[in-house]
Parts: C-alpha cells; structure tokens; sequence
C-alpha cells in the first residue's frame, strides 16, 4: 500500500494543477471503488463544483469543494493523473516498478472532467483505491511528518503492543507503513518486537528521529522504495549498516525484517 511520500506526491499533482477548475462529469460507475455510493451519487454532488484545497493526513487524502469533501485513498496501486491535451500528464501516487506510458488510462477507477477540457484520473490496477465523499479522517492520529516529539511520545506510551505494531496503528501515528517502520525500526537500532512499555526515554528519541530520516529520504528520493533497508528485506539480505544478516518474521500481522545484530531482541 502507498505510504505517507506516495499519498503526498499526489496531494502535490492536486494541488498545483486541479484546484480551482469547475467539474463538469464525473466518472463514478466503479461500484467497488465508489462505494458505498450509488452510479451518480458523486457526480451529483461535484459536478458545477471546484476543488478548493488538496490535503493529507498519513495516507488519507481528501479535495474540500464548496460542497462535500472529496476523499481519495489509492489503495495498493494507484496513481493520480492528471491529464492535459495541451500540456500532457503528470502524476503522483504509488510507485510501479514498470511505470506508465502516458495515455494509458485502461485502469481508470474514477475521473473527473473539468470545463478547459482537462482531467483528473484514479488509475489503479489492483483496484484497491476507495473514493467517497466526506471521508472520516477525523479518526486518524497526528501526521508522521508533522508529528511533535511529545505528541510521538504520547503515541507510544499506552499499552504494551509492540513497537512494529503502534507504528503500524494510523489512528496513534497516521502515515507510516510496513517499509517505513522497518526503516524507523532499523535506523533506531530497536528490535520491532519490543513492547511499548518498556522502551527507554533514548530508544523513544532515537525511533522520533529515524521516523523523521525515513520520511525525509523517501520524500526526497521518490517514494518508500528508495530507503536503504528494502534491498535488504530479502533471504540472503545483509544489514546495510553493519554488514550482519538480516532476520524475518512477522510483528503486528506484518512480514518484517531487522538486523539480527543492531537490533537484537
């Protein structure tokens, strides 16, 4: 599933080139990816609409309009596009590892068309996407790339699920995914089994600001696949850092991978 730098390269192609654009069709006949809308629904809210702003809460994306919200997630494959007959396309969103030769729209989920003539597209091939208005991102927790050292603090203080775990738990921590965490986890030097409760004060500050490299360089470097320890999350894998394999298993119902040296148990 696309994590936080994906979901914000889409929030970016929203906002520098479909905002303030009057609707004019909507293509909502997708009943799995619309739901729990009707054919039509979203297209009679929208249309005569403008996307007023483009936001993001971890991975939840989300249009305000002069009317309902717009909520946009892209699922385990999709990209925004946005299509210009003038200028061509630009896109954002999960990264494939083949690409996408512009044109090709055969996995087009849901489509907006706005009165110059351009478009905006969810194209998703696993069709794993959701559109639906006035989405619920009340119920995420504060934002991984915002998040303040006590509020990261707070978010690993209750309980005593293990550490993969509440990374893992958008509504403690909204944003971050099964490659991020193994990444905080590894540039933290802390086995992603331990409980929360019994983290120390350094270990807490340590995960803070490997959460905020991780984000950083994922940013920076086009997604989640660029991070140093997803080369290495494989059965002859070696720890990057210090050269020691790398272990497998499973934390919070998720395939990890750790050093079995830097982050022993």
């Amino acid at each position: 599933m696309p994590e936080l730098p994906e979901v914000e390269s889409a929030r970016a192609v929203l906002e520098r080139h479909a905002l303030r654009r009057r609707i004019v069709d909507v293509d909502d006949a997708d009943t799995w990816v619309c739901r729990p809308h009707a054919p039509g629904d979203i297209r009679a809210a929208l249309t005569g609409l403008t996307l007023t702003s483009a936001n993001r809460r971890g991975k939840s994306l989300w249009c305000d309009t002069s009317g309902p919200t717009l909520g946009i997630h892209l699922g385990m494959s999709g990209r925004i596009v946005f299509a210009s007959s003038d200028e061509g396309e630009v896109d954002g969103g999960d990264y494939w590892e083949r690409g996408r030769a512009q044109g090709d729209h055969r996995f087009t989920r849901f489509a907006l068309g706005f009165a110059d003539g351009t478009r905006l597209l969810l194209i998703d091939p696993r069709r794993l996407g959701r559109v639906r208005l006035d989405p619920p991102v009340e119920r995420l927790g504060p934002d991984a790339l915002d998040i303040t050292p006590a509020q990261f603090r707070a978010a690993l203080s209750r309980g005593t699920a293990p550490v993969k775990a509440r990374l893992l738990d958008q509504e403690a921590l909204a944003g971050v995914g099964n490659l991020l965490a193994d990444e905080t986890l590894w540039l933290a030097k802390v086995h992603p089994a331990r409980p929360v409760d019994e983290l120390t004060k350094a270990e807490v500050g340590r995960l803070h600001r490997g959460l905020r490299t991780a984000l950083s360089t994922a940013l920076s470097g086009g997604g989640v696949h660029t991070l140093r320890v997803v080369s290495a999350r494989r059965s002859s894998g070696v720890c990057p850092r210090c050269g020691a394999p790398m272990h497998r298993g499973t934390v919070g119902g998720r395939t990890t991978w750790w050093c079995s040296r830097e982050q022993a148990a």
